[in-house]
């Protein structure tokens, strides 16, 4: 696109190097509107959009005025435009936006952030294809803050499926006035939707960055679920002191050998024994009963086949008495192994209620 704009600035009239003269009645902008059109006559794909208005007007206007070139005409100005390119050793963005767009996931967020800021500049590209790239619950705040109007608009702009999806979220009576309001966006002007879409993907840019991805009950509950037994009791019995909601909110982040029968599916336990160690399993079964998690074991056992869970036993019982740091060892890997597939998305926990729910 960069070389195409190049091409429309060249005010030679001869190719260096060569005895071919480009006709001199071709103005730059034809130039330019010739290479366009002989690159959307082959397929290619020219993301004009991305130029800024006056020269998508610009040119439009000009290939609107042309009609037909000669083919010493086209050889002319497909040569000039070849040397060109062939004498382009490095392209830059233009501007600071296009730099922090060229550098999205090089540079962290934060700094990312401030120079936008600093520039006051917006992410480039269409306003509308970043609203189409988030979820329904990240869309619904920015309709649910919004006027019924705009809130039209917003649905009449993302796909059907996502549309469908975040109108279900919102409440009956304001998702029925939307939906009658977008019978009445017929004669919105494009510059207003186009506005609309600024202001919306605006609201993402001043959102602050987070230091941290994850909440606070999510970053203690794994370091617990890390930590040894006694160290997790300690813990959450002094949460308990300080924070007691913390404390409760912690304790139903927190996934542990005990918690398997309460949290793991049986129809999973097949496939996580397909993942687990042998050797580690049968340590962690049999530290099971001396440390009161009997309950954890027969489960297990239960929901394998009997073959399987025959065998198991009989390595328990050969296992005899282990220590309690090795149990605990075992214990952890076999649940990391469940973490895993979890956050693979090849099994999903069961979310304990609460009890007064």
């Amino acid at each position: 696109m960069n070389e195409i704009v190049a091409l429309g600035q060249i005010q030679t009239a001869r190719i260096p190097g060569s005895a071919m003269m480009v006709p001199p009645r071709l103005t730059r902008r034809a130039k330019a509107a010739i290479v366009v059109r002989l690159l959307l006559n082959e397929g290619a794909d020219i993301p004009l959009e991305d130029l800024p208005d006056a020269l998508q007007a610009s040119l439009t206007q000009q290939m609107g005025a042309m009609r037909t070139i000669d083919r010493e005409t086209l050889a002319s100005v497909v040569e000039e435009f070849a040397h060109e390119l062939d004498s382009i050793g490095l392209s830059f963005p233009g501007g600071i936006a296009g730099a922090i767009t060229a550098l999205d996931g090089k540079i962290s967020k934060q700094t990312a952030e401030r120079l936008r800021k600093e520039a006051g500049v917006r992410e480039m590209g269409d306003p509308w294809d970043r609203l189409r790239g988030l979820d329904a619950a990240q869309l619904l705040p920015m309709v649910e803050n919004e006027s019924i109007e705009v809130a039209a608009v917003v649905l009449s702009k993302l796909k059907v499926s996502l549309a469908a999806e975040l109108l279900g979220k919102l409440p009956g009576p304001k998702a029925r006035q939307i939906t009658y309001a977008v019978s009445l966006t017929s004669n919105v002007a494009p510059q207003a939707v186009e506005r609309i879409g600024i202001s919306l993907a605006g609201q993402l840019d001043n959102v602050k960055v987070k230091a941290f991805e994850t909440g606070p009950v999510e970053r203690v509950g794994a370091i617990l679920n890390s930590s040894t037994s006694l160290t997790r009791d300690d813990m959450l019995s002094g949460l308990e002191e300080t924070d007691q909601g913390f404390a409760t909110a912690v304790r139903k982040a927190i996934f542990t050998f005990a918690n398997i029968p309460a949290r793991v599916s049986p129809r999973d336990i097949p496939a996580i024994l397909r993942l687990a160690d042998q050797s580690q399993l049968v340590i962690a079964l049999a530290g099971a009963e001396a440390a009161g998690m009997k309950n954890v074991q027969d489960f297990i056992l239960e929901n394998m086949s009997g073959r399987m869970a025959d065998q198991l036993r009989e390595d328990v019982a050969d296992a005899g008495v282990v220590k309690p740091s090795d149990a605990e060892d075992a214990m952890s890997a076999f649940v990391t192994v469940i973490r895993e597939m979890e956050a693979d998305g090849n099994l999903q926990l069961i979310v304990e209620e609460d009890e007064e729910a």
